[in-house]
């Protein structure tokens, strides 16, 4: 140990706000006091008992300092190990009067640590001629920064005052563990005794964890490569890309790769993956697993994290399962030594995250890369519309779907198709008119359009599609269905591999990112004995469940079917897929079935109406709204130009034929515009945005009367939102509003109280996602250049932070945080460190970009902050602005809004329905004199419709209003607000990599072709 009596201050350095105030009140708690105190740091002063120091001595000092600077390290023997907050590399020792005391201090907080009160250590002579003397008691913990302490009673032999002195003593650079919420229950690692806190040799191992990619490919992959490799990175871990799949694994060798920071850079908008997948019969074998185990452990990889289909998911957990007999085998036979595989003899820690196109994996509700394909459908089959339409084919297009009908059902839903053929579900669908014989039940259906004058027909046909005989289907055979019977001129198109290329879309860039952070976590918490979890997605929430529980229900899936039990197999899918294809059943298939109308007397005039700006997919939902109230006979009244075209009279009832092709259109048919009703004395405070002027209630209530709107569906964003609060609000004066009304949210925003996702808002994020891509090549091919570029989403960060996430900016700023100095500052210091890194180190300078959303700050525009980076860049980067605008609100609607916006169009219909008959029924009981034949004044007939999770809610517009900020025009609870920290751990400002002047390979550029080939070189020279 050495001596640092005389030091002026110890300081520590935290990375996020969030570590600095838990060592605040850790230190607080043993003893510290703060005496100075800033945003960015806390000076404390340790206050020994009175009379123990002498004269002119002052107790302990100690910074803790937010940030990750070299700067204030170096002087006060703080390092940065790469990946971890920043901790010092040698323990704390802290001389006290009282152990016990600081043990039940630690008791109470519920922090862990390692307390000895038997043990006896020689001291040495201190440069004082202090004697030596017996260790009383000892207490060993971690801080929440990870730092070791230690607290003993023993006289120090080391400085002036034998009662307080400060000892630095060597101990092992420990990896720093999870964060917890309680401020003392922080960043902690203690192992079993004393000893292996104190005799661990200095450089100890780091986890290391093995990528790997398998089976087929799927666009979101790299985006989970990159997460895993740099949050692996940042939390002192060394990440390894395995290159082709399992075979490289069974290979080993050149293709084990370590990867660093920069590997990984540009990986997001790159399709496929980009270290390879191949089949491998080899590792079927266990001979293969044992050469895939050899190389493991040869490389130090005691963690896997595999990224495929069930087929890759169940040969990892095989491996797992086998591992400490494939581990013994090679040590008895000498392959290995048993000191290199000492600390994984027992197990390997295996997680899988699910890339498959299919979405086919049971216990989540979507796999990475099944969207991206979906939008490769829906841009192929859009296109063949406008040449079906011009010549009155037909088109019967196949898609991929062995055993899982959901691509087929999500595409048939997004281009509104007249049929599909799924596996699960095989015609016909009605078996007691039509037994067997599904081709003249499609051939009804089909002919039921062309009567109604649909120019067009499109047939969906998954490759896996069979019909109740297990009979396979094929498009070939639907074509001549439709040739020969109905004399159609129809065409065949299978897409093929066309639905596995491609840059990712932006929710599966989203997806495979918030999965591989959190892999990444789940291989730190992995314990031996715990079932190998598998990361998945439910209800909006990233979730782990057993990896062989999820495969298995998966399998069951196609032991259903194969059992001709299509009840079953429609049951072990996610209960969003049968509420979907419900919905295309209920505004498809049955179209003016009248065995499904709703009975005499019960009709609705059910008025339909856009307001606030266009966003995508309100369209659609329209198209669908109309079409099912038409097949109720209901009356769907459609209102042009929102609320001041309402009292303009410019009012229309829908027909079949008016809503043809707006599955697919951008914008709005109807007419939009911020026009807003007037609130009465009293009600919410309300003031239209942008052109939007008032518009009288009085005259609103009129025109409903005049033209017998008996139900309201609004469509739109906040505007509709605070419409519809006007409105309910106005119930006691205006009895033309006491209707049952919903609003369907649809702006780009996403800012609507009582709903996750507002339609829109996907196909807003996919334009931010394409036009950041496009710029990237700008600022890549301008090398040293920073573009500022500004999104929509008014006073609503969601796109701008999405955005962030999902183009690999650097920053976002947003309205909810804000922007002052001391954030440019931190930000243009990353900037600058990361270009002059680059030049040291001889890396292309990457161009990069940072979203800011358009009120994220009055002062600090676009063009402020973009000017600001141009001149602290100094001429080691530039900067530029562009501001995206409108191009996010138009545009075809991606898949995702078609498909929200038609589920939620069904479901709006049918809780119109199900309101106004209640609303009938107590009108019945208590009649209202002068009520029309629906009244009602119950809040709960006034609702928000919305997706919380997976599930559909209704959440009346007076109880929402609760959660609702109208001011900012936002709601009070957003459940994307914790990435904001993930984008800048993406992004480097957490982590600090060692000194190195290594070039970096870009997984990016590299050569697949060229592995491949060395490799069947190196088995042709053997």
């Amino acid at each position: 140990m050495t001596s640092v009596a005389g030091l002026s201050h110890l300081s520590l350095v935290a990375a996020s706000r969030g570590l600095l105030d838990s060592a605040v009140a850790f230190y607080a708690a043993i003893g510290f006091r703060t005496v100075a105190s800033t945003q960015s740091d806390s000076w404390l002063l340790l206050f020994p008992p009175k009379g123990s120091l002498t004269a002119g001595e002052e107790g302990l000092a100690l910074r803790l300092v937010l940030g990750t600077s070299k700067e204030s390290a170096k002087p006060s023997h703080t390092s940065e190990a790469a990946g971890h907050p920043t901790t010092l590399s040698n323990g704390i020792c802290f001389v006290v009067e009282d152990v016990q005391s600081i043990a039940r201090v630690l008791e109470e907080k519920t922090h862990q640590f390692q307390y000895d009160h038997t043990s006896r250590a020689q001291s040495a002579f201190s440069p004082s001629s202090i004697p030596p003397v017996s260790v009383g008691a000892t207490l060993t913990t971690y801080d929440p920064l990870g730092n070791l302490l230690s607290f003993t009673d023993r006289i120090s032999p080391f400085g002036a005052n034998p009662k307080l002195a400060l000892g630095v003593k060597t101990t092992a650079d420990q990896d720093s563990p999870k964060k917890a919420s309680d401020p003392l229950d922080g960043p902690r690692s203690v192992y079993g005794s004393l000893n292996d806190l104190t005799d661990v040799e200095p450089g100890s191992r780091k986890k290391r964890i093995g990528i790997l990619t398998s089976g087929g490919d799927s666009s979101g992959m790299n985006a989970a490569v990159r997460s895993i490799t740099r949050v692996a990175l940042q939390k002192g871990c060394l990440p390894y890309a395995i290159y082709e799949g399992y075979q490289g694994l069974v290979d080993g060798g050149q293709f084990i790769k370590e990867l660093g920071w920069e590997d990984v850079r540009g990986l997001l908008s790159v399709g496929g993956t980009s270290i390879g997948t191949a089949r491998c019969a080899e590792f079927r074998e266990r001979e293969g697993r044992l050469r895939g185990a050899y190389n493991l452990i040869t490389n130090g990889i005691d963690a896997l994290v595999v990224i495929g289909g069930d087929g890759s998911l169940t040969g990892a957990d095989m491996l797992r399962g086998e591992w400490k007999g494939l581990v013994d085998e090679l040590v008895a036979t000498g392959r290995v030594q048993a000191s290199e595989c000492e600390h994984l003899r027992e197990d390997l820690t295996i997680v899988g995250l699910v890339g498959s196109i299919d979405n086919d994996m049971s216990s989540t509700d979507i796999t990475i890369g099944a969207v991206t394909s979906l939008h490769r459908i829906c841009e192929a089959v859009d296109n063949l519309t406008s040449t079906a339409l011009s010549h009155q084919r037909a088109f019967v297009v196949e898609v991929m779907g062995r055993h899982c009908g959901w691509l087929g059902l999500m595409a048939g839903i997004a281009v509104g198709a007249d049929w599909v053929f799924l596996p699960e579900r095989p015609p016909p669908l009605d078996n007691a008119k039509y037994g067997d014989d599904w081709e003249t039940e499609m051939c009804d259906v089909v002919k039921k359009y062309r009567a109604l004058g649909n120019r067009k027909t499109l047939v969906i046909v998954c490759e896996g599609a069979i019909d109740r005989q297990l009979n396979p289907i094929k498009a070939d055979y639907v074509q001549k269905v439709l040739t020969d019977r109905l004399h159609l001129d129809t065409r065949t198109t299978c897409l093929g591999h066309v639905q596995r290329g491609g840059a990712a879309c932006a929710y599966d860039r989203f997806l495979a990112t918030v999965q591989g952070a959190e892999a990444v976590e789940a291989v730190l918490r992995s314990k031996p004995g715990v079932p190998a979890p598998m990361i998945g997605n439910s209800h909006n929430k990233m979730t782990s469940t057993p990896l062989m529980e999820a495969v298995q229900l998966t399998h069951a899936v196609a032991e259903a079917i194969s059992r001709k039990d299509f009840g079953r197999a429609m049951e072990l899918r996610d209960p969003e897929f049968t509420a979907l294809y419900d919905a295309f059943l209920d505004s498809t298939i049955y179209t003016f079935d009248s065995s499904r109308a709703v009975p005499d007397g019960e009709e609705l005039r059910v008025g339909i109406i856009h307001t606030g700006a266009p966003a995508g997919g309100m369209n659609a939902a329209t198209r669908i709204a109309a079409r099912l109230c038409l097949n109720r006979g209901h009356v769907p009244v459609g209102i042009r130009n929102g609320f001041s075209g309402l009292i303009k009279d410019e009012v229309f009832e829908f027909e079949w034929k008016n809503t043809v092709g707006w599955q697919v259109r951008g914008g709005s048919e109807l007419g939009t515009n911020r026009d807003h009703p007037q609130p009465l004395p009293g009600g919410p405070k309300i003031a239209p945005k942008g052109d939007g002027g008032f518009v009288d209630l009085g005259l609103i209530a009129y025109h409903l009367q005049k033209h017998n709107i008996q139900a309201l569906m609004i469509i739109g964003g906040f505007e509709g939102y605070t419409a519809q609060l006007t409105l309910t609000h106005a119930r006691d004066v205006f009895p033309a509003f006491c209707i049952p009304m919903v609003q369907l949210p649809a702006t780009v925003s996403n800012n609507v109280p009582g709903t996750d996702y507002s339609i829109g808002s996907d196909t807003a994020l996919n334009a931010i996602v394409e036009a950041c891509d496009r710029i990237k090549l700008s600022a890549n091919a301008s090398r040293k250049r920073v573009f500022v570029v500004e999104v929509q989403g008014g006073s609503c960060g969601y796109l701008a932070t999405l955005g962030g996430l999902t183009t690999g900016a650097t920053t976002v700023y947003i309205p909810e945080d804000g922007i002052s100095i001391a954030t440019l500052q931190q930000d243009i210091s990353l900037l600058v460190r990361k270009y002059a890194d680059e030049d040291r180190r001889g890396i292309p300078c990457e161009g990069r970009v940072i979203l800011r959303s358009e009120m994220a700050s009055d002062t600090y525009t676009t063009d402020v902050i973009s000017n600001i980076l141009r001149t602290e860049g100094k001429g080691l980067f530039d900067s530029r602005t562009a501001v995206l605008g409108h191009l996010q609100q138009g545009g075809v609607p991606s898949p995702l809004d078609r498909i929200r916006a038609t589920r939620l169009a069904v479901n709006c219909i049918n809780w119109l329905q199900a309101s106004a008959t209640e609303a009938r029924a107590a009108l019945a009981e208590k009649p209202v004199n002068g009520a029309g034949s629906v009244y009602t004044k119950n809040p709960n007939h006034s609702c928000t419709i919305g997706i919380v999770g997976a599930e559909i809610t209704y959440t009346p517009v007076l109880e929402s209003f609760k959660d609702a900020d109208v001011k900012s025009r936002r709601g009070t609870t957003q459940w994307w607000r914790g990435y904001t920290h993930l984008i800048k751990v993406l992004s480097k400002y957490e982590y600090v990599e060692d000194e190195q002047d290594g070039k970096v390979e870009l997984l990016r550029n590299r050569e697949p072709a060229a592995i491949k080939h060395s490799r069947k070189q190196k088995q042709d020279d053997a």
